[in-house]
C-alpha cells in the first residue's frame, strides 16, 4: 500500500514537471536552433531575395507592382533607383564640370575686367587626355558662353583650338564678380554642356534681374517675344520696319536660356530654320534669362529677356 502511494506521488510529480517545462517553452518563444533556422530560410528568401516574383515586383525591376508603387513604367522605376544614365538625363545641363567622364579643365584661373586677355581651357576625356575630335554643331566645334552669376554681362564666343587640344580666346569680363563659363560641344556621340566658375577680381556689385517684358531694344533694333518659354518666337523691327535676320550658326538666330539661381543651361533647338522660332526643354518652373543672338548687316546683336514660368519674379 505504501509502495502504491509512493508510485502515484512520483507519477504526479512527473506530470507537474513536464507541464512546467512546456509552459516555460511557450514563454521563452520558438525554437531558434540552427536546424529550425535552416528550415525557415526559404521563406525569408522569398520575402527579400531575388528569385521570388513578389520581391522582383516590389523593388521596381519589371513587375506591375513596381509600376503602381512608383507611378512609372518598369524601366523608369529602375532608373529612379540609381541608374547613372537616367540620373544624368534628369540633371539640367551646365551644372556639372564632369559628365560622362569628360571634364572642363580651365588653364586660366581669373578673368580680366580691364583688357582682353587669353582665356585657355581643355576638354579632357575619360582617360584624362585632351579631346581633339569634335562634331560640328551649329557651324562650330565648340560654343563658349560666359555670364556673371547674376545673369549680367553675357558673352557667346567661339575659341580656337590648338593642335594639343587647348582652346583659347581673348576675353574681357564686363565687371568684377563670379562668372560661369559653359562649354557646349559634341564629341564621339556625347552632346555635353559643362560649366565651371571663374572669378573676375574687383568690387562686385550685383545687378538686379530685369522684370519680364515682351520687348527688348538693342543697337537700334526692337525685338518682340511671342509664345512661352517652351516655344518662344521672336520678331525684329528697325525704325518700325520688319527685318529678316541673316543666317547665323546654321539658323536665323541662336538662343541660350539660363535658370536664375543655379544657372541651369536649357537645351534649345531651332523649330524652323527660316524663322526665329525655338523649342526649349524646361526642367522646372522658375525665372529664366533668355539671350537671343541674331545677325543683321553682318553684325551680331544680343537681345535679352526675363521669363517667369511660375510668376515668382517680383
Amino acid at each position: 500500500m505504501r509502495t502504491s502511494v509512493r508510485l502515484g506521488a512520483y507519477a504526479a510529480g512527473l506530470v507537474v514537471i513536464f507541464g512546467v517545462s512546456a509552459g516555460a517553452g511557450k514563454a521563452l518563444g520558438p525554437d531558434n536552433s540552427p536546424e529550425k533556422r535552416e528550415a525557415a530560410a526559404p521563406a525569408h528568401t522569398a520575402a527579400h531575395g531575388d528569385p521570388a516574383p513578389g520581391a522582383t515586383a516590389a523593388h521596381g525591376d519589371s513587375g506591375s507592382t513596381a509600376t503602381a508603387a512608383h507611378g512609372d513604367p518598369g524601366p523608369s522605376a529602375t532608373g529612379a533607383h540609381g541608374d547613372p544614365a537616367t540620373e544624368a538625363a534628369a540633371t539640367p545641363a551646365g551644372l556639372q564640370t564632369v559628365q560622362d567622364g569628360y571634364r572642363l579643365a580651365p588653364l586660366t584661373t581669373t578673368l580680366s575686367t580691364t583688357e582682353p586677355t587669353p582665356f585657355e581651357f581643355r576638354i579632357l576625356d575619360p582617360d584624362n587626355r585632351p579631346v581633339t575630335d569634335y562634331t560640328t554643331e551649329h557651324d562650330k566645334d565648340l560654343h563658349l558662353i560666359v555670364v556673371r552669376r547674376d545673369l549680367a554681362h553675357y558673352q557667346h564666343v567661339h575659341p580656337t583650338r590648338k593642335p594639343d587640344g587647348t582652346w583659347t580666346i581673348p576675353l574681357k569680363a564686363g565687371a568684377p564678380g563670379q562668372y560661369r563659363v559653359f562649354a557646349d560641344f559634341v564629341t564621339t556621340g556625347h552632346d555635353l554642356t559643362l560649366g565651371v566658375d571663374v572669378p573676375a577680381p574687383g568690387d562686385y556689385r550685383p545687378a538686379p534681374l530685369p522684370h519680364p517684358e515682351r520687348t527688348a531694344d538693342v543697337d537700334g533694333y526692337r525685338v518682340t517675344l511671342d509664345g512661352d518659354l517652351h516655344d518662344p518666337r521672336f520678331t525684329i523691327t528697325r525704325d518700325g520696319a520688319a527685318i529678316t535676320p541673316e543666317p547665323y550658326l546654321g539658323a536665323r538666330g541662336h538662343l541660350v536660356a539660363l535658370r536664375e539661381g543655379d544657372l541651369a543651361y536649357l537645351h534649345v533647338h531651332p523649330a524652323d530654320p527660316d524663322e526665329l522660332a525655338f523649342h526649349a526643354e524646361v526642367p522646372s518652373d522658375g525665372v529664366y534669362r533668355l539671350y537671343l543672338d541674331f545677325q543683321h548687316d553682318g553684325k551680331v546683336h544680343t537681345a535679352e529677356f526675363t521669363a517667369d514660368t511660375g510668376h515668382t519674379h517680383k
